[in-house]
Order: structure tokens, then C-alpha cells, then sequence
């Protein structure tokens, strides 16, 4: 907590094409935590909101509107979406309907693109194969496992308790959890995928990741997405792992790296089908909300910690 400091400022009246935006809901996700070596002392933090526009001189923007924008922790922000230098300038959010606006954020955001995406072009998955799914009680996790179900995939999932595990199997739809801090993931894994593993999403990285390669069928896929295990970890003296190469060969193996906004093109494709399933019964989400702008830092420490299920939302 003591890295975080909350300060208050005066903002500038409007020029001519900026927006002033107030946050509504915003987020705290794994990837922040990767990037937070890259940030200077005393910048805004970096992270998504969704938020309603206060006041505008941009006609693409009008007053009343929701957007989705990453415009870090902040309560208020005015921005010019033609100076700002972002690969997906803020944008209008379409209607959810009867569900929140928070998915913004979630389901209907980043992470849901991060699932659509990540999942299904890198790993292409197809009927009857087995898909594993690390981190899988996570905002993205969670919804790659529904994604493969829908694809008509076995799936697996790997989370940290009972409960969590419980939580996939029984609302998610998920065949089988893995509580990868009780059981022996390996033995764990060779009862619930007798057949192999064709298609790995890796939210997590170390050990854990290594252990699955190891159980992959010829020709299958990972889609890396993240490396939370590694996260809090000084790059200096981060844990060493099981070599991961004679699987990759042997098992002539495809493993991909992403970053989501490479589909910025598609960005809208990815929220429109993740929303007619979600209205199909298809797809479920679920929200650890937090209360109050003032607990952000709380809130991003505890997702670290594995404390929230689906998406961590905290309220402004």
C-alpha cells in the first residue's frame, strides 16, 4: 500500500475536441502488474474505466454517454481521443441491455476480447478436443473455459481452492478443476485428460505451465497470455522451471504470445459476440465488486492474491 499515494488536482477548462469523463467503474487486471516497472514515480497509474461523459467539445462524444477508455486511476480525466496516442482511443459503449455497465470492463472489454481472441485464433480449438485453462476462475480464465464449452470442447480448469473449482464446475460448466494448491497437478491432470491435452491457455506461467506441456498431444496449441506466477517475483531472481523443449519438439508443439490490441481492428466483433451469448444463456460473468475509488491499490493487491472470482470491478 505504501507505493500508492492518492493526490487531488485542478483540471483545465475544455479546449476544442477534448472530453472531461467521469469514472464510473474501473479496473485492476494481472498485466498491470507487468507493467508497473515500466512506469515513473508520481505517473497516474495505468488501467481501463468505464466512465460517463461530464462535458464535451469533440461531435464524436456527446454528453451523458458511456465509454470505455484507458484513462488509469482517476477519477475525473479530460481527454483529446485524436492526441492522446493510444491504439484504441476511448469509445462509446454499445447497450448491454438488462446487464451492468461494468462489463465494460470485463466481458464485455479487454478481458472478453482477451478470451474471443486469444483463444480462438491461437488456438483454433475444435470439437472434442481437450482444452486446459490456467488461472481459470480469472476474468479471463473464466471465460476462455465457457468459450471452449460453447466450441464443444472438453475443458479443464486450474484454480487455487475448492471453492473456485467448485465455482467452474458447477455455473461454469467446466468437466474438471484442478485445485492446484492441494493436488498434484501432474496426477491431477493425467486422471482428468487421460487422452492428452490438445490446447493449453496459459494465464499463469512457471512451474505449473510446464507440467501441462508435458502432457500435450501432438500438434497442439498454447496461447501464452500471461505469467502472473512470475509477476511479484525481482526479475533478478525469478523461480527457475522444467525445460519445456522436448515437448515442444517431440510433440511439434505451437506456442503463441499476444497482446489482445492486436485485433484492434476486430475490437467491436469480439464485443458483440461475447453480448449475444451472454443474452443466449451461453456465457456467464461474474464480478468481485470493490466499493470506493480511495481502494483501488486494496483491490489490485487482492486479485494479485487470488482473493477474487471473474472479474475484480472496483465502483467509483
Amino acid at each position: 500500500m505504501s507505493d500508492f499515494k492518492l493526490v487531488e488536482e485542478e483540471l483545465p477548462p475544455l479546449k476544442q475536441n477534448e472530453v472531461l469523463a467521469e469514472a464510473l467503474f474501473l479496473s485492476v487486471d494481472p498485466y498491470m502488474r507487468a507493467y508497473v516497472d515500466r512506469l515513473q514515480i508520481g505517473q497516474v497509474m495505468i488501467g481501463g474505466q468505464v466512465a460517463k461523459v461530464l462535458d464535451s467539445k469533440n461531435p464524436n462524444y456527446k454528453i451523458g454517454d458511456n465509454i470505455f477508455g484507458q484513462l488509469g486511476w482517476r477519477t475525473h480525466t479530460i481527454f483529446n481521443p485524436s492526441s492522446d496516442g493510444s491504439s484504441l482511443p476511448p469509445y462509446v459503449l454499445p447497450s448491454f441491455g438488462d446487464h451492468p455497465l461494468s462489463l465494460g470492463i470485463g466481458a464485455l472489454g479487454m478481458p472478453g476480447n482477451t478470451a474471443y481472441f486469444g483463444f480462438l485464433e491461437i488456438c483454433e480449438p475444435k470439437i472434442g478436443e481437450t482444452v486446459v485453462v490456467s488461472g481459470a476462475a480469472g476474468a479471463v480464465g473464466s471465460l476462455v473455459g465457457q468459450i471452449a464449452k460453447i466450441k464443444g470442447c472438453s475443458v479443464i480448469g486450474i484454480a487455487g481452492s475448492d471453492d473456485k473449482c467448485n465455482w467452474l464446475k458447477t455455473e461454469l460448466g467446466f468437466d474438471h478443476a484442478i485445485n492446484y494448491k492441494t493436488e498434484d497437478i501432474a496426477k491431477a491432470l493425467r486422471a482428468a485428460a487421460p487422452n492428452g491435452v490438445d490446447c493449453y491457455f496459459d494465464n499463469v506461467g512457471g512451474e505449473m505451465s510446464s507440467i501441462v506441456l508435458q502432457q500435450m498431444n501432438l500438434y497442439g496449441r498454447i496461447s501464452s497470455c500471461g505469467s502472473i506466477s512470475s509477476y511479484n517475483f525481482d526479475a533478478s531472481d525469478r523461480p527457475k522451471v522444467s525445460i519445456i523443449q522436448p515437448s515442444m519438439v517431440f510433440m511439434q508443439l505451437k506456442m503463441e504470445g499476444f497482446i489482445v490490441y492486436r485485433w484492434n481492428n476486430r475490437w467491436m466483433e469480439g464485443i458483440r459476440q461475447m453480448l449475444k451469448w451472454i443474452k443466449e444463456g451461453k456465457l456467464k460473468y461474474n464480478e468481485t465488486i470493490t466499493e470506493g475509488f480511495e481502494n483501488i491499490p486494496t483491490a489490485f493487491i487482492e486479485m494479485l492474491q487470488g482473493k477474487n472470482v471473474g472479474k475484480a470491478v472496483i465502483k467509483a
